[in-house]
């Protein structure tokens, strides 16, 4: 029975040890261009101009506002 359960330990341990490292060294890092030179898909929001910062910062602030528990429940709404 001791010598089960220290096998049983021993692959716990050995387990453990064999997790690969999670770092990001040898992978591909995409390019660092700004968010709003982004593509146009199915999933770009309505208003927004793709390469205008100027539309992108009012669709953020939009979005931001659409999520604001004051804004939202402002009374008369």
């Amino acid at each position: 029975m001791k010598t089960l359960v220290a096998g049983m330990l021993l692959a716990l341990a050995l387990v453990g040890c064999s997790e690969r490292p999670q770092s990001l060294a040898g992978q591909q890092v995409r390019g660092s261009a700004p968010a709003w030179e982004g593509p146009t898909t199915a999933f770009t929001a309505p208003g927004w101009k793709v390469g205008d910062q100027e539309s992108w910062k009012q669709q953020l602030q939009t979005r931001a506002q659409g999520q604001n528990e004051f804004v939202r429940m402002a009374p008369g709404r």
